[in-house]
């Protein structure tokens, strides 16, 4: 296992060369965000966060997140406006530019081939004082940097498995391990290999604590634990920062099952293949849709500009609507899947056939009611079993036309962004374009997420 880890750490360790170009390009942007702020006579600290601040980042890796941070007493309508000015001031020395939206506006900018995030916050020194959801950033920064104690290759370790078994990220998107939360875990067992070993522990255990805010702020904490236990997460971290936050709020159970077996996988057969990732399976989607004798629904349509974190979970909406609706007209919906490529989106829904029988029963009222003889005069062929009465009705057999008036009718659950291009989506029966064959088969073969090798 040692031998595996050594095989590793040089292909995931920033060399030298590395670490001198991050430390000047990180001098440099300090250097230009003073001069700016005191051009602009401005009382605002810059900070360094993120995986480059805390020395946890991973060779390649260098996007930098520079921090502007503002005296508390700034009202936050001003934390806006001066930290947009500022923000783009210090953009524009720098190259291209662009704003990009969270909970306030903030300037994402490219400097020497490097990825600059520059951000308003307030400058906090304590939980109470957090009045924006980036303002722990620069909290989380000194935590880690105060309790990681050597254990930076540890970090590495961790965030390359997860990276290699697609579980990290904590964006909406992914719903995995945040570099943030893989940090606070080495800092808890000691080490990756600890980490793993601990994965059912973790698990039983539910609430880990680093903070010891159950001691210190017991009401506060065990608000943010009865919340996050309605909510049925899979980890309850309390943010050693912030007695009111989970840490892994956005870890899926999904996620975390993947990482809970390859852990349990790496420990009893180590590979490097955990880390990197194994080459993606290829095969036929039509091959399978024979093994299998079932069918494919596509529906592909031209992406509303949304960012990734908005658009997907609102076309995985859009497919659990047509997992709901499908049911109700006599198709059973065995799995769905979700994406873009390109300028296309497409929601791909695997289906156990695609006709269904010409006529619907449809069942009425008594018959000797007034709304008996209504049903009496609307239908065509009516007869009586028991008191009621029932009715023959003629439906649309094909599934592409069931859609097509489900969609028309509005009697599908869609996310509002992607409801117009689903109306126009060309709905597609076992065959996809060719950039999408790929995705096809690794979603009807499960390889997508396959547990086992």
């Amino acid at each position: 296992m040692e031998a595996v880890l050594q095989k590793v750490l040089p292909r995931i360790r920033p060399t030298d060369e590395e670490r001198a170009f991050v430390e000047g390009l990180m001098r440099e942007l300090e250097g230009i965000a003073e001069e700016t702020i005191e051009s602009l006579g401005l009382d605002v600290k810059p900070y360094f966060v993120g995986s480059l601040a805390k020395d946890t980042y991973l060779a390649g890796d260098h996007d930098v997140d520079l921090f502007l941070a503002f005296p508390l007493d700034t009202p936050l309508e001003g934390l806006r406006e001066r930290g947009l000015e500022l923000g783009r001031a210090i953009a524009e020395k720098l190259g291209s530019y662009e704003i990009a939206y969270a909970e306030h506006p903030y300037v994402r900018a490219r400097y020497k081939g490097v990825k600059v995030d520059l951000v308003p916050c307030y400058d906090v020194k304590s939980w109470r004082e957090v009045r924006t959801a980036v303002d722990r950033s620069i909290l989380h920064n000194r935590w880690v940097i105060e309790n990681l104690r050597g254990r930076n290759d540890e970090v590495r370790l961790l965030k390359r498995f997860l990276k290699g078994i697609n579980a990290y990220g904590s964006e909406i998107y992914i719903r995995g391990f945040s570099g943030y939360l893989a940090e606070i875990l080495v800092i808890k067992y000691g080490s990756f290999l600890e980490v793993l070993k601990n994965a059912d522990f973790m698990l039983r255990q539910k609430i880990i604590d680093p903070g010891n805010w159950l001691k210190r702020e017991y009401e506060t904490a065990m608000k943010t634990v009865r919340r996050e236990a309605d909510a049925d997460r899979p980890l309850i971290v309390i943010d050693p920062v912030d007695p009111r936050r989970n840490v892994a709020a956005n870890l899926s159970w999904e996620r975390y099952g993947f990482f809970y077996f390859k852990a349990h996988q790496f420990l009893e057969s180590p590979s490097e293949e955990f880390f990197f990732g194994r080459a993606t399976r290829s095969g036929s989607y039509l091959s399978e849709l024979r093994r299998k004798g079932t069918h494919l629904v596509t529906l592909a349509f031209d992406a509303p500009n949304l960012v990734e974190d908005v658009l997907l979970p609102q076309l995985e909406r859009t497919a659990r609507g047509f997992e709901k609706a499908l049911p109700r007209e006599g198709f059973s919906v065995l799995g769905w899947n979700v994406g873009h490529s390109g300028n296309k989106a497409f929601i791909m829904l695997e289906v156990d056939r695609r006709e269904r029988e010409r006529v619907k029963i449809k069942p009425g009222p008594e018959f000797f009611t007034e709304r008996g003889w209504d049903f009496y005069r609307k239908n065509e062929r009516v007869w009586i079993r028991g008191k009621r009465l029932f009715a023959e009705k003629t439906v649309k057999e094909d599934i592409a036309e069931v859609i097509a008036e489900l969609i028309e009718k509005n009697q599908v659950a869609m996310g509002k962004n992607v409801r117009e291009g689903i109306r126009r989506a060309e709905i597609l029966l076992d065959y996809v374009p060719k950039e999408l064959e790929d995705e096809a088969y690794l979603f009807l073969s499960r390889e997508k997420w396959n547990l086992k090798e």
